[in-house]
């Protein structure tokens, strides 16, 4: 075990992870990834759910009248479903159409049924990185293209401690049913969980290409707030998270390929950005890695991370961007967080940090830890490498850096570059990791 303490640690170690760090995109290749995610085709023309009999009481189901709109929009080749001002109450899922743009005028609000029978019948989703038949989610997609939700308005799951939030402690056995199906390869059709007490996630387009979700406010979510899963260019801007339900995830990119996140503000129960790619077995089975992610002028108040890798990232993690972020409350836990164990196997690889602003976290402003979550060790240890934090700077923690790798797989490349971590409590704590650069970092006494 290494601990860095005194002021100031200029150090420079070159190892086979400078070769390597040189064969993955870079920062002059960030602005080739963000043009090469394409926006969602969606024709202009306007189908209001008021056309098709909602009515913004508050009590009347207005969902089959938003599922007809929908249709006759996609139906017309496609353009905007306007949901007008006013509370629309949602008695069940709305399910997405290719070409479609559900788009929430301001001052409207989507408020959906808590009571998860209105969820059924079961769709394809995940839980927690494994695939499953159960609940739909409130706002859902499958294998669509160019979809969107957009506006002003604001989507509230109604989750609360009596519904849907109080299966956290409850639904421990399903949980573990799942996960036993999941190791055994049980077909993903023989998965159901339509009765079970798992959550869902609030939006999530499910194998879908050319995703935009922008503008929106997101409230009581029942688990993730924002979940693409397997979809190909996704952008999710000037969105804001205001969730603080067990495991409330800001947004999760899940197996995704091409995503842009900007602009964003969180205020999360869980972290507030996690990358994620599938848990264990299943995860590697579908074998699909998250990849070429850019997020960028975002604010993160309260979470367990400001931006996250894993911990479900079996199917690996690769090529992902964060800049000019601000992170700030006694609630936030830590900056930048990579968390995985030795179950998962995947890899997270070249992530590149710059230009953070951190005023405060409770933990560690940098912490990787391999050895998160399941107390039993497994065959499948992680590996994680090309880590580069450069212009990150934090007023008060209670560490700078909490890196934990694992003897058969220590932590590979790591840049710390003109940072400054201040206020720290404790000294950065470093076990298993092999390959650390420190350049014109700086620790300032308490």
């Amino acid at each position: 075990m290494r601990k860095l303490v005194g002021c100031v640690a200029i150090a420079v170690f070159l190892s086979a992870s400078d070769l390597r760090a040189e064969e993955s995109p870079g920062w002059d290749d960030v602005p080739t990834i963000v043009a090469a995610i394409e926006a969602p085709l969606i024709p202009d023309g306007d189908f209001p759910v008021t056309d098709h009999g909602a009515k913004p009481d508050g009590k009347t189901d207005c969902r089959q009248a938003i599922a007809d709109a929908i249709r006759a929009c996609h139906e017309a080749g496609g353009g905007r479903v306007v949901v007008p001002e006013g509370e629309w109450y949602c008695k069940g899922p709305i399910h997405l159409l290719s070409r479609v743009n559900l788009h929430l005028n301001k001052g409207a609000t989507l408020q959906f049924s808590n009571d998860p029978d209105d969820f059924l019948p079961e769709v394809h989703t995940r839980f927690e990185g494994t695939e499953v038949m159960m609940w739909s989610p409130p706002i859902y997609a499958f294998e669509q293209h160019d979809i969107a939700i957009t506006g002003e308005g604001v989507i509230d799951g109604g989750a609360d401690d009596e519904h849907w939030w109080v299966w956290k402690r409850s639904g421990a056995t399903d949980i573990k049913r799942l996960g036993e199906m999941g190791e055994k390869g049980v077909p993903v059709s023989e998965r159901r969980f339509g009765g079970s007490q798992l959550r869902v996630n609030f939006v999530q387009p499910y194998r879908c290409e050319r995703v935009l979700i922008e503008g929106i406010t997101v409230h009581r979510s029942p688990m993730w707030c924002l979940n693409p899963v397997l979809c190909k260019n996704v952008t999710v801007r000037g969105v804001t998270v205001d969730s603080h339900g067990p495991n409330n995830d800001g947004c999760n990119p899940e197996s995704c390929s091409g995503v842009l996140i900007e602009g964003c503000f969180f205020d999360t129960g869980d972290d507030c950005i996690a990358i994620k790619s599938g848990r264990n077995a299943d995860g590697r089975r579908v074998g699909a890695p998250s990849e070429n992610i850019v997020v960028r002028n975002c604010t993160m108040r309260d979470g367990h991370g400001g931006v996250v890798l894993g911990s479900e990232m079996s199917g690996g993690i690769r090529n992902v961007f964060v800049e000019d972020c601000e992170m700030d409350s006694p609630n936030l836990e830590r900056a930048i967080r990579l968390k995985s164990n030795s179950m998962r196997g995947g890899y997270l690889r070249n992530m590149q940090v710059r230009n953070i602003r951190v005023g405060e976290v409770s933990d560690a402003v940098f912490r990787i830890n391999l050895v998160y979550s399941e107390p039993e060790s497994g065959p499948y240890p992680p590996a994680v490498s090309d880590v580069v934090l450069e212009n990150v700077t934090a007023e008060k923690c209670k560490r700078p850096m909490h890196l934990v790798g694992l003897a058969e797989s220590p932590i590979q490349g790591l840049t710390i570059k003109n940072c400054r971590f201040g206020g720290a409590k404790q000294a950065s704590l470093i076990e298993h990791v092999a390959d650390l650069k420190l350049e014109y970092y700086s620790q300032p006494e308490k």
